[in-house]
């Protein structure tokens, strides 16, 4: 039996904090190991990189949801009674309401509606000076993702809830007035969410059938029971939050243009099959979620460590992404790595690995391939623009990371 290598350090929650995506991964490098133990938060953790720690993880014999994320991030990003914490047919149940909305036809309305907004944002940016791209993608993807979803939106409120949805994922890192202010924007939003529920089971307002607001009013447990509001207002959010922080992935396709032209140039040539292969190693290349939590379900043994039970876990997302046992060259930005068809949904988790229909794998993953696409359609084939003098190195420590400058765009053209 081996001994799982231990941190040195009594508390290892600042150096997890100053540098969220690399942590993992640079200690399992210094103890020569795919894992070890620390605190985070004083409470004892084991951390785990690399595509078998990553099947491990996904076993779910061996580890359940429920109680492994800190409640900082359920009072923010993912809030309280959601789908990311329950396990065995609790969750399966849930999982598959998310998977009905997902199918290939809903997808492409959101994709449609999403042009859309891409138009009329893109014609306004023609009389502005300088663009900062991130923020305005927040408010293109939360009126296609609430036109989708059959939540109302009105003009007059957009601005507001854009605030409040951004802030779920985007200040849910933070410490000190921004995470407060992530909390209050949490009950601002499950408060709005909630009301449309209970409009909709009033009959006050009838959203499509088969949209994402009809779909979890009218869901019901285990138990027949529909969801209380509370609940059901999560995970509407659920649906909106993960689309409208696409905008993070957007902002790297932006980036990863304009560090590799040759790329751009390929893409302007119109391969559907590059773009796709684009697509993926922006995914795998830049950071977006650093590492997931679960808890061991029973005291077990793999390759030859002991896992003693209700241990709390991290999976380690960007570095099994960034792993040299799986990738060649895994530094480079390189989209023809993935002319192989043969990945492991072990080794390629961006967003989670496993099963989309039974693990706790992100199920609007497909959502975020999709528009990434027509990002990098936009961006090279139906606008052009100028990037002007920027900071645009990548902010580590900042979850989610972005470049410092938010990527600026100037003189847009359409």
């Amino acid at each position: 039996m081996h001994r799982i290598p231990r941190d040195r350090t009594l508390d290892s929650t600042i150096a997890l904090m100053g540098d969220p995506y690399r942590f993992i991964s640079n200690r399992c490098r210094r103890y020569r190991s795919d894992l070890f133990e620390t605190r985070l938060l004083l409470r004892k953790t084991i951390c785990m990189t690399g595509p078998e720690a990553a099947r491990l993880f996904y076993d779910p014999s061996r580890f359940v949801r429920r109680g492994a994320m800190p409640k900082a991030v359920q009072k923010t990003l993912l809030g309280v009674g959601g789908v990311q914490g329950l396990d065995d047919e609790a969750h399966r149940q849930r999982k598959q309401m998310f998977m009905s909305l997902m199918t290939p036809e809903r997808i492409e309305q959101l994709v449609q509606l999403t042009a859309a907004e891409w138009e009329i944002r893109a014609h306004g940016w023609t009389a502005m000076g300088e663009v900062s791209l991130y923020p305005e993608l927040h408010s293109l993807l939360t009126r296609a993702a609430c036109a989708w979803a059959g939540v109302p939106l009105a003009d007059s409120e957009v601005d507001a809830r854009t605030r409040e949805i951004a802030a779920l994922f985007d200040h849910a890192g933070s410490v000190g007035l921004r995470h407060f202010w992530s909390r209050w924007a949490r009950k601002r939003a499950d408060g709005w969410a909630a009301d449309i529920v209970e409009q909709i089971r009033g009959g006050r307002i009838h959203p499509p059938e088969q949209s994402a607001a009809h779909v979890i009013a009218w869901h019901r447990d285990l138990n027949g029971e529909l969801l209380t509001p509370q609940i059901a207002a999560v995970e509407l959010i659920n649906v909106i939050r993960p689309t409208v922080a696409v905008s993070v992935y957007m902002v790297f396709v932006a980036h990863a243009l304009h560090a590799h032209p040759k790329v751009r140039e390929m893409l302007q040539a119109g391969d559907d099959g590059y773009v796709g292969r684009f697509v993926q190693e922006v995914r795998r290349y830049y950071p977006f979620f650093p590492a997931v939590a679960a808890r061991t379900r029973q005291a077990f043994e793999w390759n030859g460590y002991h896992f003693l039970a209700g241990r709390r876990v991290l999976l380690d997302l960007y570095g099994t992404n960034q792993d040299p046992r799986t990738w060649e060259r895994p530094e480079d930005f390189e989209p023809e790595r993935f002319r192989r068809s043969d990945e492991s949904p072990f080794d390629f988790i961006p967003q989670g690995g496993g099963d989309h229909h039974v693990d706790h794998r992100c199920p609007g993953e497909w959502i975020a391939i999709e528009l990434m696409k027509q990002a990098a359609d936009f961006l090279t084939r139906r606008m052009s623009y100028d990037v002007p003098e920027q900071d645009l190195r990548i902010e580590w420590s900042r979850l989610p990371a972005l470049p410092h400058s938010r990527f600026v765009i100037s003189n847009v053209r359409m």
